[in-house]
């Protein structure tokens, strides 16, 4: 357990700095006037480069095993954060913000192994691996904004301190769960068949999930008017879906994943139609229902696919913990265009239809067969 313990932590720090490219963005148009078009470009930088990459560490990682990989990779994000902030132009400034992507891309194969084997198939300790990456993620804007609004962007080398924390606590681990001599061995395939229509239902049911929730963190703040409300909003947002990563495995544990996936969907859709149709007050329950729904499946995902591919652990974690979850950021601009073509209600209520076909979809999925003994 305190294996799993060591590489949540490390997921926590990693997936700060997908929190903190965002973070960075009010900072850049002060302090370098750059336009809504420009920081826009930095911030896709940093997420495709995280996501259309990480499939292809996946692939790699399922042909060789890197544990090296994972203190390499985080200091790698953290030194793209750090360097963002005091690069001299706008083209550096962008590779920077790719380079932390591509670190970002790096981890989350290997380390969504390593954390099965440390987790030894338990649902619960995978939770609690999710929930490191959930809580890095959050945790970005308190973080960044107080340290820049105080010293500006020339401190942002002092961000590349969770990236030193997160390789020095799970060095220890890394080295525990492959021994100091399998780095570079090629990985044994772990038998069975894969399942290709069935992950390829799962990612579906993955973007889906993606879609509703970025677009929701993405336009919640200025749906409840912005400013402090807004920020509740986000707050409620985000503390959700960290009780809901860990309910999930508590969940799979009594129910099974799959059952416990498809009652988190159904849940799903008067949760969001709640967001958009309850008055005052009462958002905020409905946003804190919704959040909790939809993360409860977030890390059944993980571990379903390493189940449907079981001899390509690593090509299914590029998959769902990459390429799948951040299929929303690049939907989001739609839901923008939709909201200034009609109303942000209206834009946001398009949002509904996506829990609904991630409970159809996933009521077509099975419990992967058990591998042979």
């Amino acid at each position: 357990m305190n294996r799993i313990w060591s590489l949540a932590a490390g997921h926590a720090c990693v997936d700060f700095y997908q929190g903190a490219v965002p973070a960075l963005v009010p900072f850049l148009v002060a302090g370098r006037g750059y336009g809504y078009v420009a920081v826009s470009g930095i911030v896709l930088a940093a997420t495709l480069s995280s996501s259309v990459v990480q499939p292809l560490f996946g692939v790699l990682t399922d042909r060789w095993r890197m544990p090296w990989l994972i203190p390499l990779a985080t200091v790698v994000a953290g030194t793209g954060v750090a360097l963002a902030g005091v690069t001299g132009s706008y083209a550096l400034t962008w590779l920077a913000a790719a380079l932390s992507g591509l670190g970002v891309a790096a981890y989350h194969p290997e380390s969504a192994r390593l954390a099965r084997i440390a987790s030894e198939g338990g649902h619960v300790p995978m939770s609690w691996f999710s929930l490191g990456g959930t809580l890095g993620f959050a945790s970005a804007p308190v973080l960044v904004t107080p340290l820049l609004s105080v010293w500006g962007l020339g401190a942002s080398p002092l961000l590349a301190a969770p990236a030193v924390l997160g390789a020095a606590l799970t060095l220890p681990a890394v080295r525990a769960l492959t021994g100091a001599r399998g780095g570079s061995r090629a990985v044994v395939r772990a038998g069975g068949r894969d399942d290709w229509p069935g992950f390829a239902r799962l990612t579906l049911v993955i973007v889906f999930r993606s879609v509703v929730y970025v677009g929701l963190s993405a336009f919640v703040a200025l749906y409840v008017g912005g400013g402090a409300a807004g920020a509740v909003a986000l707050f409620v947002l985000f503390a959700g879906g960290a009780a809901g990563t860990v309910l999930g495995g508590r969940l799979a544990v009594r129910w099974g994943r799959v059952p416990a996936m498809r009652v988190a969907y159904a849940a799903a859709v008067p949760a969001v139609a709640g967001v958009v149709l309850a008055p005052g007050p009462l958002v905020y329950v409905f946003v804190a229902a919704s959040s909790v729904a939809l993360y409860v499946p977030f890390s059944l995902h993980v571990t379903l696919g390493q189940d449907f591919l079981p001899n390509r652990v690593g090509t299914a974690g590029g998959v769902t913990l990459g390429l799948a979850v951040s299929v929303g950021g690049l939907t989001s601009p739609l839901v923008g265009a939709m909201a200034e073509a009609t109303t942000l209600r209206t834009a946001l209520a398009c949002l509904i239809a996506f829990p609904v076909l991630a409970w159809l979809l996933a009521r077509t999925l099975r419990e992967p067969a058990p591998e042979p003994a």
